[in-house]
């Protein structure tokens, strides 16, 4: 049995840990010490839509491709409390807001809806309806019925206890060399860390800021959709948990090497302004954890997911869309292991192949 390294913790390295060992590899997880972060701060959308925007086609195809294998991946698992909702509500706080809507649903939306998603047209009053809490300034809408959420933290717990349950061996050596490993085949999934381990690589930090609320007794009941709302040109999204809502998430550019990890005030005012616009009841939450995190992120947006040499592989890159893209990546990341002249899939249009 040939063996493999997965160099990352976070839900990229373990979903390809997960996937290696159940194609028959001897994996051990090192844990380069940063490839949670990003991970651990998360809404934990598997929405394809929610992040198909004007340009980013392909990634928006790899997303829907992603998201027809969670089913599969939930399965695996064996913890079907990891998923907190199944539907969407993209709503508007304005006309132009609406309007916004209107044109990815017309334009981007339509081209790559997957068939287990529903997407239909919604005024206010249906809004209210579906969702009594939020505002009564909401202007109309989308729902995409079959647009999940999980809970991510209780995903990377479901997914560490799977792959050590598989065999995986988890190791936190701190590596600064792929020549410090001397498994057969190397995958790299470090997040930002990878840089430091291949350098061409040349990912760039985006920092976001995600609140997590908690109810109260006299709180109204988190939503039963994610709700994704764009508010005055901005957009906020409220996802339910078992005990509150995850808020987020603020987007801006970060130094790489940002050391300590802290939320900005300012971020914070916008998240609980635009969310309680949206839910007024949310003010009665008890504000638990303001957290931020840096996401790996490429120059054209792409994730890279391809082999650097016959014992490396790469996959990392995935932006704000790791969650999203982490069952597509495995595979991919296995068929590479099990065949060093594999391309990747039509599938999976990675970025830098021409590195």
């Amino acid at each position: 049995m040939q063996s493999v390294a997965v160099v990352g913790g976070g839900v990229i390295g373990l979903s390809i840990a997960l996937a290696a060992s159940d194609a028959g590899w001897r994996v051990r997880v090192v844990d380069a010490g940063v490839a949670d972060r990003a991970s651990h701060v998360a809404g934990g959308m598997l929405g394809s839509l929610g992040e198909g925007i004007p340009g980013e086609e392909t990634l928006l195809a790899m997303s829907v491709e992603s998201v027809r294998r969670w089913p599969a991946l939930i399965d695996r698992l064996g913890d079907p409390n990891v998923v907190t909702a199944t539907d969407s509500l993209f709503v508007a706080g304005t006309a132009a807001d609406l309007h916004r809507l209107d044109h990815l649903a017309r334009f981007v939306w339509s081209k790559q809806t997957d068939a287990r998603t529903v997407l239909t047209s919604i005024t206010g009053r249906d809004i209210r309806a579906l969702e009594t809490a939020l505002s009564t300034r909401l202007v109309g809408g989308y729902r995409a019925e079959g647009e999940w959420a999980l809970d991510n933290r209780r995903l990377l717990t479901a997914l560490r206890d799977t792959a050590r349950a598989s065999g995986v061996v988890f190791d936190d050596t701190r590596i600064g060399s792929r020549d410090a490993l001397d498994d057969d085949q190397v995958v790299l999934a470090a997040g930002l860390g990878t840089n430091a381990l291949w350098p061409q690589a040349q990912l760039q930090a985006a920092k976001g800021e995600v609140l997590r609320l908690r109810r109260t007794r006299s709180s109204v009941p988190p939503p039963r959709h994610v709700i994704r709302a764009a508010v005055g040109g901005r957009n906020v999204y409220l996802v339910p948990r078992a005990d509150g809502i995850v808020v987020g998430a603020t987007q801006y550019e970060a130094p790489v090497d940002a050391g300590d990890i802290l939320p900005e005030a300012g971020g914070v005012l916008d998240l609980l302004a635009d969310a309680t616009e949206v839910m007024p009841g949310l003010r009665t939450y008890e504000l638990v954890e303001a957290g931020a995190g840096l996401r790996p992120c490429t120059a054209d947006g792409l994730p890279i997911i391809r082999r650097l040499d016959e014992r490396t592989v790469v996959a990392t890159g995935h932006g704000r869309n790791g969650i999203v893209l982490a069952p597509l990546t495995a595979d991919e990341v296995v068929g590479l292991l099990g065949d060093p002249r594999r391309a990747p899939t039509p599938a999976a249009m990675t970025s830098g192949g021409e590195r």
